[in-house]
């Protein structure tokens, strides 16, 4: 009899009663997806990245993320994570804390497992599912959108990037700033400005 491959294994598991449930997203305990994984592949192994400082987070100088593998029967999957807090938004550096980073470690860990098929369902769709019958009940709410001001905390953020992406043209940058940001038109001659 041939021998089922790892992904084939671990995807076949049902993992809904061990569906952890916070602030209406869905979470596979970490400890408990590496027990399977262990159970059923013992010689699985896993890594936490480090950046070239030794961390064991990497950063951009405003944010960071977690880079972790995890390696069943010779193939890694490699998963990156942000560091967020606990409404999933990304944590500013200097607000950073290592209970931040370990947390993101083990759900960076647990999405790699996915990776292999345990529990890949729950992130169907989405990088953090919602909980399935209010994703099929709710209609989808468009994103809070955030008044962009001239000299405001995000103004030298969004700068940076405007500057970064000038060959792109003025309505090109508009529309990406525009999926986070509201734009008036004085916001907008200033951006102009910015890239001639």
């Amino acid at each position: 009899m041939e021998k089922q491959s790892a992904f084939k294994t671990l995807s076949a598991i049902n993992v809904n009663d061990k569906v952890e449930k916070k602030n209406g997203l869905s979470y596979l305990s970490w400890a408990w997806a590496w027990q399977v994984v262990k159970d059923n592949f013992p010689t699985a192994t896993y890594k936490i990245y480090e950046n070239g400082e030794g961390f064991n987070y990497h950063h951009d100088g405003m944010t960071a993320w977690v880079k972790t593998g995890v390696t069943i029967e010779d193939v890694e999957h490699i998963e990156y994570l942000p560091v967020m807090n606990f409404k999933n938004k990304s944590i500013p550096l200097a607000d950073l804390t290592s209970f931040d980073v370990n947390t993101a470690i083990q759900r960076s860990l647990t999405k790699a497992i996915a990776r292999h098929g345990l529990g890949l369902y729950i992130y169907a769709g989405e990088d953090l599912p919602m909980d399935e019958s209010k994703a099929q009940d709710e209609p989808q709410q468009e994103p809070t959108l955030i008044e962009l001001e001239i000299d405001d905390e995000n103004w030298d953020k969004v700068m940076r990037y405007v500057v970064a992406n000038k060959d792109k043209g003025l309505s090109a940058i508009v529309k990406v700033l525009q999926t986070k940001y509201k734009i008036s038109a004085k916001v907008k001659n200033e951006i102009k400005t910015a890239i001639q």
